[in-house]
């Protein structure tokens, strides 16, 4: 059977008191909007069509690559309004159409192809996802016959104070017939006190008819909606709780769940275990049995097997297996460190390779360079990349030991071997197998103090 679905996401989010379209906030590193498509297509939902109106064009580029279509809501009359915009899209198709919020991006994909399974094995017309709650307050209210099914929704604003008591709502979501949805928005009306045209009323004229429908019950967390930060910040905690589960689940350790901010999208492998305060964003991939002490922020970055990290931050870079990276380490873009190395407290790594088994253990700068295997770099070394102008490169080969507190005045080659003295100044190309000093001869002038005057 033909099946698609219309999200709305139209609305202007006036509580959101931003400047960014409400379904453009990203919840887990992703946009609201993106969730809800991506939970259609996981359950098997194909053809998608998104409804906008205020910020069309950046809803538009938000979500370019999802290959969607798209209807516009010129002037926001309601939700019925908003489907009726959706008509080309449904066309002359039969079957059933799944119509969901931008702004609810908790619901699952399970609870999307259950809803629709028990709409269309019930024979409805109709079906609504509703929830209970103890305090419903906004929320539509789902009436019932005294047979128990279900009669009518009645919108908050419009319930008299017996209807105002259900504790069943309406999520805002459904599954309804094609055909009998075009009908029944046909003959929708702004009879209301907010003089819009609202899709619940469909439900009313399907009954009408004669039409059988049905109401799908699943947790309330699952139909939240987000319309302040307030609620962005709850959804978060939810669907934070939902990842972090899904990879304790899969063997990985997480010592403080609750303190553990995991993106949708990163890759954890088991036996790793992840201490609080990590940070892990975008398409981070974290291989087995690694370690990331407290307070790491790792940002689409590749760490192989066995890595551990304490207090740093790596962004777009990739850590080789076996290899330990701080306390208080900076690894920026493009940067890849080997196997077994070590980049510890107070390095910063810029676009560099750094081979296999080299220690950069403190205080020390390397930018724009190649670094080979076996090297060991001294404390306070500086990779000298810029000259205000323009950057260059650094070549160091293999097995090269590097003296406390040196210069590499870029572009500089230092070849296999080699070693540089404490203090140097590195400007012109240093051979194999040489020792390369570039600093003043130390002169002691004896007894100085005492001729200037200047002892204590």
């Amino acid at each position: 059977m033909y099946k698609c679905a219309i999200i709305l996401a139209a609305g202007e989010g006036k509580r959101m008191n931003s400047s960014t379209p409400k379904v453009l906030h990203k919840v887990c590193g992703k946009e609201m909007i993106n969730h809800v498509i991506d939970t259609m297509r996981s359950a098997d939902i194909e053809m998608v069509d998104v409804v906008i109106g205020r910020g069309a064009d950046e809803v538009k580029k938000g979500t370019e690559d999802r290959r969607i279509n798209y209807s516009v809501q010129e002037e926001q009359l309601g939700t019925g309004h908003a489907v009726m915009c959706a008509k080309e899209f449904l066309g002359d198709h039969e079957g059933t159409v799944a119509i969901f919020v931008g702004d609810g991006p908790l619901i699952t994909e399970d609870t999307v192809r259950e809803m629709i399974n028990y709409h269309e094995k019930g024979n409805f017309k109709a079906t609504i996802l509703t929830s209970s709650m103890e305090n419903p307050a906004k929320y539509g209210r789902i009436i019932r016959d005294e047979n128990g099914e279900v009669y009518k929704i009645v919108e908050f604003k419009d319930c008299t104070n017996q209807e105002a008591l259900v504790k069943e709502i309406n999520s805002g979501m459904y599954c309804f017939d094609i055909k009998e949805l075009i009908n029944g928005l046909d003959k929708l009306n702004n009879n209301n006190a907010q003089k819009e045209y609202y899709l619940t009323d469909v439900i009313g004229i399907l009954k009408s008819q004669g039409f059988k429908v049905g109401a799908y019950d699943v947790p309330i967390e699952e139909i939240t909606a987000v319309n302040s930060k307030i609620e962005l910040a709850d959804a978060e905690l939810i669907m934070r709780r939902r990842i972090n589960a899904k990879h304790m689940e899969n063997g990985v350790t997480i010592m403080d769940p609750n303190n553990t901010y995991i993106d949708w999208a990163v890759t954890i492998g088991k036996d790793t275990t992840i201490y609080p305060g990590n940070v892990l964003q975008g398409k981070t991939v974290i291989k087995e049995e690694c370690v990331l002490y407290p307070n790491n922020r790792i940002a689409d970055s590749i760490l192989q097997k066995s890595v551990s990290v304490q207090s740093s931050v790596v962004l777009e870079s990739q850590i080789g297996e076996g290899t330990t990276v701080g306390p208080f380490a900076y690894i920026r873009p493009e940067s890849n460190i080997g196997k077994h190395a070590r980049i510890g407290d107070f390095v910063e790594i810029k676009k560099s390779t750094i081979g296999d088994n080299t220690k950069v253990s403190h205080l020390t700068y390397i930018g724009d360079a190649e670094v080979g295997s076996g090297c060991n770099f001294g404390c306070g070394t500086v990779v000298s990349n810029y000259d205000g102008k323009s950057k260059f490169k650094t070549i160091i080969g293999n097995n090269i030991f590097i003296g406390c507190n040196t210069n590499l005045v870029a572009p500089v080659k230092v070849n296999d071997n080699s070693y540089i003295a404490a203090g140097s100044t590195i400007t012109n190309e240093v051979p194999e197998n040489s020792l390369a000093i570039a600093r003043a001869r130390q002169v002691n002038i004896e007894n100085w103090v005492v001729k200037k005057g200047f002892s204590k």
